[in-house]
């Protein structure tokens, strides 16, 4: 028989919506950008970055925030108030695992309490995957704002039984 957690857990549910909010006031706030919902579709593609949190505890899951490697200077640019960096470096990085930690924080706090936030981590390369295991899709936004399109996930992860004794 499930727990009062357990339950509570499974009706947590993300709407698009809040998730839309979200990202918006945080791209306005920190960036000064309208950041709007768009229909582009998502598309695996070779100059992508991926910034990314975990969220443990009563629900449990990732958030992800997807541009390609310019875009992702030019939000640093703005964040951090100075000149595009003229390669993904460090500071780049940084700011992208901000961003994708703001949104998180602001999903934490939307959901239930008892949820700890993770360090961010930023995946770049060329033709990567990210996989957060047993996790399930729960919502994929595209965005457009002046520096173009980028996507936010969020990946649920299912919770474990508990073994029996």
């Amino acid at each position: 028989m499930p727990t009062e957690s357990e339950i509570q857990t499974q009706s947590i549910q993300i709407q698009p919506g809040d998730l839309a909010q979200i990202a918006a006031s945080v791209f306005e706030t920190m960036l000064n950008l309208e950041a709007l919902e768009h229909d582009a579709p998502w598309f695996p593609a070779d100059d992508r970055v991926t910034a990314l949190v975990h969220l443990s505890g009563d629900w449990n899951g990732a958030v992800l925030m997807e541009c390609d490697r310019a875009q992702a200077c030019r939000f640093a640019a703005r964040f951090l108030s100075m000149d595009t960096p003229e390669t993904f470096n460090d500071d780049v990085r940084d700011v992208l695992g901000e961003l994708a930690n703001m949104i998180g924080g602001n999903l934490k706090s939307m959901l239930t309490r008892g949820i700890r936030l993770s360090m961010p981590s930023v995946v770049d390369g060329s033709s990567y995957n990210v996989r957060v295991c047993g996790g399930e899709l729960t919502e994929r936004l595209s965005f457009q704002c002046e520096e173009g399109t980028f996507w936010v996930t969020v990946v649920t992860m299912q919770p474990e039984e508990d073994p029996v004794t």
